[in-house]
C-alpha cells in the first residue's frame, strides 16, 4: 500500500494485550512511516499479562519489557482509560484511521450448562482470575473462603491449574507475589483443605502444559491424590498422542504422583479423570452451592478415530462448597463490529474482518489475537497471528481518513471529557505499585479500583506513592 498523501499510515489498535502490542511491533518494523494508536478500556496496558497470569508466575509476566520497548516508540502513543463504542465510535475510529486491528481478546467465560450453575458459590475461573490479580472490574467481588472446605475445578487446562494452585499455596506463600491484597485478605482466612479438579476426558486427554503440572507436585504441605485405576490410558489414547511430548511427559509426572505415599498433609489435590460434573446441588437454604453430582465417563472411539467422553450412568455425589468451571474462554461482540456467535470469533480471512462468516471483507478492519482464533495458545502464540494480520493489512489499498491528524482523535476524546491515561502516565501508576511492592516486601502492592488508578497517573512521583482507598 502507498503512504498517504497527507501524512504516514495510520492505525488503531483496539485491545493493549500481547496481541495488540505484537501487531503493534510487527507494524513498526514493517513500515517507517507508519502512526499507531494502542486504545484499551483500562487505564493499565498488558491484558491478560496483568490480569490473567498467575500472581505466583512472574517470570511470565517478565514479556511485559518488550511491549515497554514497543511502547516507547515515538510512532507508537498509549490511549488508556478509551472505551471503543462508548468513548471513541467506530465511525470516528473509520474517520481518522488507515485501519482499526482488534485485538481485544476473549473476556467472557464458556458455561457448564448444567443445574445449580447459578447458585451462590459457583462461579468462573475467569472471574476468580481477574479478581485474584486486581482486575477493576472485580475489585468489589465478594467472595468468602472462611467456610469453604472442597473446592471443586471443572476443567484441566493451566487456568484450572493455576487456580487450584492458588486455592492449595499458603498465604505466606502467596505474600511476596503482586497478588491483589483483597485477594491475599480472603485467602488468609480460607478455609480449603480439598480441591477436587475434574477432567471430563482421560489423562491423556488433559491439556495443561507439564511445567504448571509439575508445580502441582511441589507445593509444600500437599498431597496429590490419584484414583487407583484411574491413569489406565486406552491403547487408543496412547496412539493418539504418540507425537505429543507434553501428553507423554504428563503422564510420566501423574504416575510419578500416584506413586508417592500419603503424608495426611494439611491440603490435598484430588486429580480425577473421566468425571463430569450433572448437577451442582443446593444446601437447605436453596442458594449456596453444597455438593457437585458427577457422572463417570468412558472414551469411545469415534469414526473419525478422535475419542469422545461418553456418560456412563455411574453418578456420585461429593460435598463441596465452591465451584469453579474453567472450562474455556469466549469471544465478546463489539456493537457494529461482526461476530460468529457459534465459534465467539470476529469472522475473518487470514485476520481480514469479513461482514459474516464466509463474506465478503470490510476495507480497513482486522483481527488478531483470541477474538481472531478462539482462546488456543500461549502468550507467544500470538506473535505469529499478529504477523499474519499484519501481513494482509500492509498488503491492502486501504480506506483513506477523513483527517489523520492524531490530534484530531484527541480534541474528540478532550470534547467529551474522557481522563485518557498515555503511556508516561501508565509508567507512574507503574512506578508507585513498585514503590509499594518495596515498602512492604513484595514484588508490586497493585492498584486496583479504576478511581486509585486514574488518582496515581496524574500524581508526581514525589507526592504520595500510593493511594491508601484499597484498606
Amino acid at each position: 500500500m502507498e503512504q498517504s498523501a497527507s501524512g504516514p499510515l495510520r492505525v488503531a489498535v483496539i485491545g493493549a494485550g500481547p496481541s495488540g502490542f505484537y501487531a503493534t511491533e510487527s507494524l513498526l518494523k514493517s513500515r517507517e512511516d507508519v502512526s499507531i494508536d494502542i486504545l484499551d478500556r483500562l487505564p493499565t496496558p498488558f491484558g491478560l499479562v496483568r490480569y490473567g497470569v498467575a500472581p505466583d508466575h512472574q517470570k511470565l509476566k517478565s514479556v511485559t519489557k518488550l511491549y515497554d520497548r514497543t511502547a516507547s516508540d515515538p510512532r507508537v502513543r498509549f490511549l488508556g482509560n478509551v472505551e471503543v463504542g462508548r468513548d471513541l465510535t467506530l465511525e470516528e475510529l473509520s474517520r481518522h484511521y488507515h485501519a482499526v486491528v482488534f485485538a481485544y481478546g476473549a473476556p467472557n467465560d464458556r458455561r457448564l450448562g448444567i443445574p445449580g450453575e447459578y447458585l451462590e458459590g459457583s462461579h468462573s475461573a475467569t472471574t476468580f482470575v481477574a479478581w485474584y490479580n486486581g482486575h477493576p472490574d472485580y475489585t468489589d467481588w465478594d467472595l468468602s473462603l472462611d467456610d469453604v472446605t472442597t473446592a471443586v475445578v471443572v476443567g484441566v487446562g493451566n487456568v484450572a491449574v493455576d487456580v487450584t494452585r492458588i486455592l492449595a499455596k499458603t498465604v505466606e506463600e502467596l505474600a511476596e507475589s503482586d497478588i491483589a491484597d483483597h485477594a491475599l485478605a480472603v485467602l488468609a482466612r480460607s478455609g480449603v483443605r480439598d480441591v477436587v479438579v475434574l477432567g471430563r476426558r482421560g489423562p491423556a486427554e488433559a491439556k495443561f502444559t507439564t511445567k504448571e503440572l509439575r508445580e502441582l507436585g511441589e507445593l509444600p504441605g500437599v498431597d496429590i491424590v490419584i484414583e487407583p485405576g484411574a491413569l489406565d490410558v486406552l491403547p487408543e489414547s496412547l496412539a493418539a498422542i504418540e507425537g505429543d511430548q507434553i501428553a507423554k511427559k504428563n503422564l510420566e509426572v501423574l504416575r510419578e504422583f500416584s506413586e508417592r505415599p500419603a503424608e495426611s498433609r494439611a491440603r490435598r489435590i484430588h486429580l480425577r479423570f473421566l468425571a463430569s460434573p450433572v448437577e451442582i446441588v443446593a444446601d437447605a437454604s436453596g442458594e449456596r452451592v453444597a455438593g457437585v453430582v458427577l457422572e463417570r465417563n468412558r472414551l469411545d472411539v469415534r469414526a473419525d478415530g478422535s475419542l469422545a467422553a461418553v456418560g456412563t450412568g455411574e453418578l456420585e455425589t461429593i460435598p463441596a462448597q465452591l465451584v469453579l468451571r474453567s472450562v474455556g474462554y469466549r469471544g465478546a461482540a463489539l456493537t457494529g463490529v461482526p461476530f460468529d456467535e457459534r465459534h465467539g470469533v470476529i469472522p475473518n480471512e487470514a485476520g481480514r474482518v469479513l461482514e459474516e462468516v464466509g463474506g465478503e471483507r470490510v476495507p480497513g478492519w482486522y483481527v488478531a489475537g483470541w477474538i481472531k482464533r478462539g482462546p488456543t495458545g500461549l502468550i507467544g502464540t500470538n506473535k505469529a497471528d499478529a504477523i499474519e494480520t499484519v501481513a494482509c493489512l500492509l498488503e491492502d489499498d486501504l480506506p483513506t481518513p477523513i483527517d489523520a491528524r492524531p490530534e484530531a482523535v484527541d480534541e474528540i476524546l478532550a470534547e467529551k471529557g474522557i481522563d485518557v491515561v498515555s503511556y508516561d502516565q501508565w509508567s507512574r501508576i507503574d512506578r508507585a505499585e513498585l514503590a509499594a511492592g518495596v515498602e512492604a516486601g513484595r514484588v508490586r502492592v497493585k492498584i486496583v479500583s479504576l478511581a486509585d488508578l486514574l488518582a496515581a497517573a496524574v500524581r508526581d512521583d514525589d507526592e504520595v506513592k500510593f493511594p491508601r482507598s484499597r484498606e
